[in-house]
């Protein structure tokens, strides 16, 4: 997408996740709207970004080198 990070194997960027929690939303509200992402998938990013205590902001632009 345009070396847009996305969820492997989908379209769905991964900055809408972090736009859905910077947004007060759940995993399971993220969940229900992109279904064809994981939710192991999900929880491993998030997981990633507060092993790393880093915000969304910083974590996206990590992602840009990892995730495609």
């Amino acid at each position: 997408m345009h070396g847009t990070p996305v969820f492997r194997g989908t379209r769905v960027p991964v900055q809408t996740l972090f736009d859905y929690i910077e947004n007060g939303d759940s995993l399971d509200d993220f969940l229900a709207g992109f279904p064809t992402v994981g939710r192991k998938l999900s929880l491993q990013v998030l997981e990633e970004c507060k092993e790393l205590r880093l915000g969304p902001s910083v974590m996206r632009i990590l992602l840009d080198e990892c995730i495609d």
